[in-house]
């Protein structure tokens, strides 16, 4: 199969939901074995930004807050939205020192995600953050977050026990510790 041919058709394409975060589409299509059918999907008007903190002993933040969309707690790298047409790492700044207080001297991207490219096109992208000063958090008025400063293994152990669902926390997490070859 050549990996480059589409082997989807859109025939058509109807807005079913819009807010200032996400639209939702329906279309019409011809399935790769030739049948009619439609595909539902998400398109996000941010993208998803993860940053992990490190400082100089290997420490790392979480942020823990409660996920209406889950209907409960999850514990995070600090994360947020990025303009769609923005510089992801100028979101990450802003993103660390709105969360937890951080600022942050050295960058390095750690990685580019889909999250679950099956329903939507969300991309995400995880920031390494280094040579790090505490300032105070700046909440948005939907954040009710707990800040969380521990070892960067015990963060590690956290996704692997399943305490950390995340997607973006947990590709970012697995990520550097194959970087730090923990």
């Amino acid at each position: 199969m050549d990996a480059q041919n589409n082997p989807w058709k859109r025939m058509s394409s109807k807005l079913v939901y819009d807010n200032p975060w996400i639209r939702v589409e329906e279309d019409s299509v011809t399935r790769p074995d030739g049948s009619p059918g439609i595909y539902g999907k998400v398109l996000f008007k941010n993208k998803a930004i993860g940053i992990i903190p490190l400082d100089e002993k290997h420490n790392t933040w979480l942020v823990g807050q409660y996920r209406y969309t889950l209907d409960e707690y999850s514990w995070e790298i600090p994360m947020g939205g990025g303009n769609i047409d923005g510089d992801p790492l100028q979101a990450a700044k802003r993103e660390l020192q709105e969360e937890t207080g951080l600022i942050a001297l050295r960058w390095t991207r750690l990685l580019r995600i889909h999250t679950s490219n099956s329903v939507t096109d969300e991309e995400g992208f995880v920031y390494l953050a280094r040579d790090l000063t505490q300032g105070h958090p700046q909440f948005d008025e939907t954040e009710k977050i707990s800040i969380r400063k521990l070892p960067f293994g015990e963060a590690l152990q956290m996704a692997m026990d399943g305490s950390i669902t995340d997607s973006l926390s947990l590709a970012g997490i697995f990520k550097l510790a194959r970087i730090l070859q923990l």
